[in-house]
């Protein structure tokens, strides 16, 4: 395994390798890896020749108030895991490399952002199209990895390869859980023990939305109450949003038909948390 830290070094090894007729599996991540993220890079390690770990904690997607200070980060933990995975590159460029002056141009997402974690994160999106465009060029990947449990994400991406014609496929991957089904994420670290405690509700109000679907619920505002009566009533946490959409259009709906997605956001003391089911409707 091969740590990389400056983009030219970074671009040439790729150059290496796809002139030998090497497939380019990458998994671009901001570290503090956990499961959800060596999920991503089994599956890359299977599907690829060649793969490359990026490590970057993005500041273009961190709102004025949010956590870019204070996102964990623990470079030799993550640099052991990616070995145990079997990682070819990790690219662990500084800001200074990604950013040496200030941008003259950024990526501005026009579509899929009003929603969500977009609606109350505005240039959260902006920040993240823009540096995954750099890295798309940087890493010129044959397939891309990301995790179901930023869906939104996931379909602002979707949009960021077809609009901008990068011939990538994007692989998508079902959401890696604790055994409570609390979704995994860098950021549970940063719960209280007893907000952790209580975070677990968040799945089993998404569980239990999706059981009435199953027994013929259609109306979007019933199951959005359902979700926020029982988060309110079992946790400290303060909702963020749970919202009902189509998929991965992100668009309102009046009834519930065809693929949607159930997504929620909410704030702990220390810590927004996110989750969310697709659900195909017959």
């Amino acid at each position: 395994m091969k740590v990389i830290t400056a983009i030219k070094d970074m671009h040439a090894e790729i150059l290496k390798q796809k002139g030998l007729g090497k497939t380019i599996g990458f998994v671009p991540t901001m570290g503090f890896l956990h499961e959800g993220h060596l999920t991503l890079l089994k599956q890359a390690r299977k599907e690829n020749d060649i793969v490359v770990l990026s490590i970057f904690v993005n500041p273009l997607q961190f709102g004025p108030n949010e956590d870019f200070s204070t996102y964990p980060r623990d470079f030799e933990r993550d640099l052991a895991l990616a070995e145990a995975e079997k990682v070819d590159y990790v690219f662990y460029p500084s800001v200074e490399e990604m950013y040496p002056h200030k941008p003259s141009v950024k990526a501005v997402v026009q579509e899929r952002t009003d929603v969500l974690c977009g609606e109350s994160r505005p240039g959260h999106f902006d920040g993240v199209a823009t540096v995954l465009t750099k890295l798309f060029n940087i890493m010129t990947p044959t397939r891309a990895y990301f995790g179901k449990k930023d869906a939104q994400q996931v379909a602002v991406i979707h949009g960021l390869i077809a609009d901008f014609n990068f011939p990538i496929e994007l692989i998508a991957v079902d959401i890696v859980r604790e055994a409570d089904g609390l979704a995994k994420s860098s950021r549970n670290v940063n719960l209280l023990p007893v907000e952790r405690q209580q975070a677990a509700v968040l799945y089993r109000s998404l569980q239990k939305a999706k059981t009435a679907i199953d027994l013929g619920e259609r109306n979007p505002e019933s199951l959005i109450n359902m979700i926020k009566e029982m988060i309110s009533s079992e946790s400290t946490g303060q909702i963020d949003y749970v919202e009902t959409l189509s998929y991965p259009q992100l668009k309102p709906l009046e009834k519930l038909e065809s693929t949607i997605i159930i997504a929620l956001a909410v704030n702990f003391s220390k810590v927004r948390l996110i989750d969310n089911f697709i659900i195909q409707i017959d």
